[in-house]
């Protein structure tokens, strides 16, 4: 049995041709329409208990509106919805709150309407306001609460009791750090004793550290459900997709799904992570010195070319990445037929594991705008420790130590 199954869902906005034919549509007559606006188009996709899911897409490909439907505060116009087990959501700033109330005494009615009783709420009201730490902010109104404080509150009210199904949608962002790191940290806590979890985030690391699986939605449709890093990836390109350009996703030798897009004015000949005597390579020693080697070729006459890369850990994690443009070595001018030769040396400051490296091509900063080849899995490599001191975690960063007794 799922904890969530989303099953045919389509959700549609009208707007009629008068408050008439709104009215006569209630009682079941042909609506008489100005316009019909398509937000959700058929979403199918189930969540097994326990399950950590990640929602992705750009703005206005249907996260918030599904979201609403699932935990029942919009109906869709078509399919269903079946939910097993108590839902705590966090969805829109401040949903729910009365900006003239308190804290302590918006806490009472948010939590009533979660099923709360009263003697419940006394019970839990301590720990919620030990959680939410805004201090004699509690007993004032909501509407002198900035947008952190009323984050604060409201997750410390939806986790107060562990839920058998936790939606977040993107309020956690606005948080400070802090209290995101605290956030998580329960989140995470919920997670190891079964708690289902749906999260909706911009932030690739924390789809890729707490999620299962990723769902990506486009233009109200589910363009892929799959593993975090593979729907991420294709995330990355459909943001800088343009009519025309290329995008793909194939399966490598290995079982690994490689993502490329790109317009295709300049293209990835040959990239390489070469060693100390400038051999190719695929095993590293931490802290040694290699050079990531990108070789361009310019296909048609382009004003500028920006080469850049990003190291990834295994779980598609970003480690480290920088392009020319942001080390002032922007190139210029390009003809048909030029090949670019570019070469980052650099110390492998990194822990021992394995890693990839995206490497692209763009007329910009970023490959947002002009994004001529964008290529994940480029290369692939595996860093051992051979001769420093063990340690752990992703970066090498080791101390001059000092003791006094």
């Amino acid at each position: 049995m799922s904890a969530i199954s989303v099953q045919n869902v389509h959700k549609s906005f009208y707007t009629y041709s008068s408050e008439w034919a709104r009215f006569a549509a209630w009682f079941g007559a042909p609506p008489k329409l100005k316009s019909q606006t398509d937000i959700l188009k058929g979403i199918d996709f189930s969540i097994a208990p326990g399950e950590a899911v990640g929602l992705v897409g750009q703005n206005g490909a249907g996260k918030s509106t599904l979201l609403k439907i699932i935990t029942g505060t919009m109906q869709p116009t078509k399919g269903s919805v079946t939910v097993n087990g108590r839902i705590a959501a966090l969805l829109e700033l401040g949903m729910g709150f009365n900006p003239d109330m308190t804290g302590r005494q918006n806490v009472y009615n948010s939590a009533g309407l979660m099923g709360f009783t009263q003697d419940d709420i006394d019970g839990l009201i301590k720990s919620i306001e030990d959680f939410a730490e805004i201090g004699a902010y509690f007993d004032q109104p909501i509407r002198v609460y900035s947008s952190g404080m009323q984050v604060r509150l409201a997750f410390a009210v939806a986790t107060a009791v562990r839920p058998e199904i936790l939606i977040v949608d993107e309020a956690l962002s606005v948080g400070d750090a802090y209290f995101q790191h605290k956030s998580f940290s329960r989140i995470r806590e919920f997670r190891e004793a079964g708690t289902t979890l749906l999260l909706v985030s911009h932030d690739r690391s924390s789809i890729i550290a707490i999620c299962d699986r990723a769902i990506l939605l486009d233009d109200g449709h589910v363009r892929k459900d799959g593993a975090p890093e593979e729907v991420l990836d294709l995330y990355n390109a459909l943001i800088a997709e343009k009519e025309g350009h290329l995008l793909e996703q194939i399966t490598d030798a290995s079982g690994r799904v490689q993502t490329r897009s790109g317009s295709g004015e300049a293209t990835l000949e040959t990239v390489r992570l070469l060693d100390e005597t400038g051999k190719p390579t695929e095993l590293v020693r931490v802290g040694s010195r290699v050079t990531l080697e990108i070789v361009a070729k310019v296909n048609t006459d382009i004003d500028q070319l920006v080469a850049g890369y990003m190291i990834k850990d295994r779980l598609g994690q970003a480690v480290f990445g920088t392009n020319t443009h942001q080390l002032g070595q922007v190139q210029q001018g390009l003809k048909a037929g030029d090949i670019v030769r570019f070469r980052f040396a650099f110390d492998a400051n990194i822990g021992y594991g394995n890693f990839s490296i995206a490497a692209a091509l763009h007329g910009h900063e970023t490959h947002v705008e002009q994004n001529y080849e964008w290529r994940d899995l480029a290369v692939t490599f595996s860093v051992v420790n051979a001769d420093h001191p063990e340690f752990v975690g992703m970066a090498w960063v080791p101390p001059v130590l000092e003791v006094e007794r």
